[in-house]
């Protein structure tokens, strides 16, 4: 493989790693009971929603992909 290449896979399994970290802190807190008590506001769906219709588009490697 190419070093270029081999550059470009590891940056994008590293982003993907940090967004889905990410995805599961805030999943964590979510849970949390005290939290889910609040209710969300309609525009916060919102721009969650145009959040993870956008990160999905971007994605270049299947997640299968990933080495655990």
């Amino acid at each position: 493989m190419q070093p270029e290449r081999y550059q470009q896979i590891s940056r994008n399994e590293a982003e993907s790693r940090l967004w889905l970290c990410g995805l599961i802190a805030a999943m964590e807190r979510a849970e949390q009971p005290e939290i889910r008590r609040q209710p969300v506001a309609p525009e916060i769906l919102a721009e969650l929603r145009a959040h993870l219709v956008l990160t999905a588009s971007f994605r270049t490697l299947p997640i299968s992909t990933l080495r655990h």
